[in-house]
């Protein structure tokens, strides 16, 4: 009977630790290069602002994970007139990107799709902003210490952000993190 006792408790801690390599919780947070790209955009440049929250890494095969993440980000456009304001708007995103590992648990290659749900913008005088924007990401990650990474990517939007007009939304991000 011991000996059962002792098997499991070594199968449930040998799990656990299994487990725990296989999921693994952060929270990132970085800079935005933001621009607008579309229909008579002449006098906007590159608005910089924000972003901050959380992501899980699912452990598929040694050099392959899938990340989704639910940030808040602010982007826009910055507006070269004394006259207007800057163009921003502020949404939840949630990218869902698969991790391709270049070198084992260090480089990886992130890609996959952006689901955005605007919260606010300040544009609403002006045109009518759309509540959802779809987009594509692509970057490249690096685990700097086994808790701490960094990451570069490229938002490209696939959708209009205003029914007014064929305007999309372009941001760099750079961010550091901490994972668990």
């Amino acid at each position: 009977m011991k000996k059962a006792i002792v098997l499991m408790a070594f199968c449930l801690i040998g799990f656990s630790q299994a487990n725990a390599q296989m999921v693994k919780f952060g929270v990132k947070a970085g800079a935005n290069f933001a621009s607008l790209d579309g229909d008579d955009l002449s006098g906007l440049d590159t608005y910089t602002s924000f972003h901050f929250g959380a992501i899980v890494e699912f452990k598929i095969f040694e050099n392959f994970s899938i990340q989704p993440e639910l940030l808040y980000s602010s982007q826009g456009a910055k507006v070269n007139s004394v006259a207007l304001n800057d163009i921003n708007y502020n949404y939840i995103t949630v990218p869902a990107l698969a991790k391709f590992y270049l070198i084992s648990n260090k480089l990886s290659l992130e890609a996959g799709p952006q689901f955005s749900f605007l919260i606010d913008d300040n544009v609403k005088d002006q045109f009518e902003t759309k509540s959802f924007d779809f987009g594509a990401v692509g970057g490249l990650g690096f685990q700097i210490t086994e808790n701490i990474f960094a990451q570069a990517r490229y938002v490209v939007g696939l959708t209009d952000t205003s029914s007014d007009a064929e305007i999309k939304n372009r941001v760099i991000q750079v961010s550091l993190g901490y994972r668990f």
